[in-house]
């Protein structure tokens, strides 16, 4: 059995620029990715992916959703949350990274006021929480 907490796998799992057909525990590569010296996740792709919370996740530059199930219940803007201050403390920074066809379980969003509103009208006018941007 792996031990998902040791330095080895921390060091396998932050190395791969690629996740196809799996679950993906974010609160545990974003762990992996700070001990390895990284403050946010930066140019993975995922595609097919069951992207697992709970977390709050600050989408950077260069993220991309493109035909995601972004988890949303019947009211889409409960899941986004507008930063109160010049950081955004505790949650888990996304860069150039792209979600292609993944599934978003228990994860709510953060990012600039340009972000949540798009994000917004994305969800709330597809009203299944699907996006695509």
């Amino acid at each position: 059995m792996t031990d998902v907490m040791s330095e080895a796998f921390g060091r396998e799992i932050t190395a791969r620029d690629t996740f196809e057909t799996e679950g993906v525990w974010l609160p545990l590569l974003a762990v992996h990715t700070m001990n390895s010296g990284q403050p946010v996740i930066k140019g993975k792709t995922f595609t097919n992916c069951v992207i697992q919370g709970p977390a709050l996740v600050a989408v950077l530059k260069g993220t991309t959703f493109d035909g995601c199930s972004m988890g949303a219940g019947s009211d889409a803007n409960s899941m986004l949350f507008a930063p109160k201050g010049p950081q955004m403390v505790g949650a888990i920074g996304l860069e150039d990274c792209k979600f292609v066809s993944c599934r978003f379980v228990q994860i709510a969003y953060t990012g600039s006021d340009a972000f949540l509103e798009e994000m917004s009208q994305s969800l709330v006018g597809k009203g299944q929480g699907q996006a695509r941007s």
